[in-house]
């Protein structure tokens, strides 16, 4: 069969491009708009050189992304994708030249060659069903917004801990609707002595808050207490500030939660949706992030152990001489690891096995980062057996008694 190999350096608006044959020999190169012209005149340059024979010709294409309508435009077609990790591209690069020169075309050449030499150790795209991908798109959005709150409340709080150190004993959860809702009223320690019971009372109450007369008036004690301040212009300016992080976190919020109900949506509507609800510690949310990151190409994962390299909750082995040493992947897809670890936490109170293998970590003098993290590895086990096999969870099966081993 006859092998054609594809550099592909992507930019926004367009792509260097580079054909090559199993010699190494350069077929073809040009630089490609991006879009519909562009993905034409590739299959053109291709098809070029494909002899006689249309059908019976590999094509092997090298791409620094795994994402966006070329590369399903490429995968559409029938051709092999690689997506290289740019770490890899740059180690390939310092190879061959050790100059440290660099072009658009040269990246071109380069990748072509790395799926010629190298395919065997490369990983193809994923072949994730559309279903998947939008669970990727919704889950992804949701945890970004989640992160950027995270970010904005902290910037309120290094703020109000500036100019109105009260507001941060006052009010507990500076994220929370009720406590956005004093401080776009009362931004300032003026303003703010200023409110009265029933307007702190009414937050609380549209917050849901319980026990709010007691809550009311420990919040309106703290704020009318002396406290240190800013001078009036300073604290102006900073109240214009403090305005600004409120109104965003309101939308944020807002976004937040509209967003979840679409993330447990299209997670519902996945066959496996049911199967990985089933797992210890993970729930519609968690749970969708868990299948994004995944994804459900059923080739992907040939075994546990590969499943579990890519989660990056297996450790690494450096061994040289009489030396060895077992470390953390700190090379990973975080927002998996996140999901990941948040569940092993979870499965603490859901599961006893789960507990009882945590325990047992601690007792071998493991940290509770390191124990958990074991933990989680462990349920990236059990939730690739259950998916091969297409069974729910089940507790005894996860976790046999030393008697039904030793049977």
């Amino acid at each position: 069969m006859l092998r054609l190999f594809v550099g592909d350096d992507w930019a926004e608006d367009h792509h260097d491009v580079e054909v090559m044959d199993a010699s190494g020999r350069r077929l073809v190169k040009a630089r490609l708009p991006e879009g519909v012209d562009g993905i034409a005149r590739l299959h053109a340059m291709i098809g070029e050189h494909s002899g006689d024979d249309p059908d019976g010709i590999e094509v092997l294409v090298g791409i620094e992304t795994d994402r966006g309508p070329w590369v399903a435009a490429l995968v559409a077609a029938g051709y092999t994708v690689f997506a290289i990790n740019p770490l890899q591209a740059s180690r390939f690069r310092a190879r061959h030249a050790v100059s440290g020169a660099k072009s658009d075309a040269a990246d071109a050449h380069m990748l072509a060659d790395m799926v010629r030499t190298d395919a065997h150790q490369l990983r193809p795209v994923a072949g994730d069903t559309a279903t998947a991908e939008a669970v990727k798109v919704v889950t992804r959005t949701h945890k970004t917004l989640i992160w950027e709150r995270t970010r904005h409340t902290q910037r309120l709080r290094h703020a109000l801990r500036d100019y109105f150190p009260a507001a941060l004993v006052a009010f507990d959860d500076l994220d929370a609707a009720d406590t956005l809702e004093l401080l776009a009223k009362a931004p300032t320690p003026a303003q703010a002595t200023r409110l009265t019971i029933s307007q702190i009372s009414a937050a609380l109450r549209r917050a849901r808050r319980r026990d709010i007369p007691a809550k009311a008036a420990a919040i309106q004690a703290v704020l009318r207490a002396e406290h240190l301040g800013q001078p009036d212009v300073v604290t102006g300016a900073y109240a214009v500030s403090v305005r600004a992080l409120v109104a965003v976190l309101t939308v944020l919020d807002g976004q937040v939660k509209a967003l979840q109900g679409q993330v447990e949506e299209h997670f519902g509507r996945h066959p496996a949706a049911e199967i990985i609800r089933s797992q210890p510690g993970l729930g519609p949310v968690l749970g969708a992030r868990v299948l994004a990151e995944f994804g459900d190409d059923p080739d992907r994962y040939t075994t546990a152990k590969a499943r579990k390299n890519y989660a990056g909750t297996s450790p690494i082995t450096r061994a040289s001489g009489k030396k060895r040493t077992v470390a953390a992947r700190y090379v990973h897809n975080d927002r998996l690891v996140d999901a990941l670890m948040t569940q092993a936490f979870s499965s603490l109170q859901a599961s006893p096995g789960a507990r009882a293998y945590y325990d047992r970590q601690r007792a071998r003098g493991a940290s509770h980062n390191a124990a958990l993290r074991q933990l989680a590895n462990r349920l990236v086990g059990i939730l690739h057996g259950c998916i091969k096999t297409g069974s729910p969870y089940d507790e005894t099966t996860a976790w046999p008694s030393a008697e039904q081993i030793a049977a």
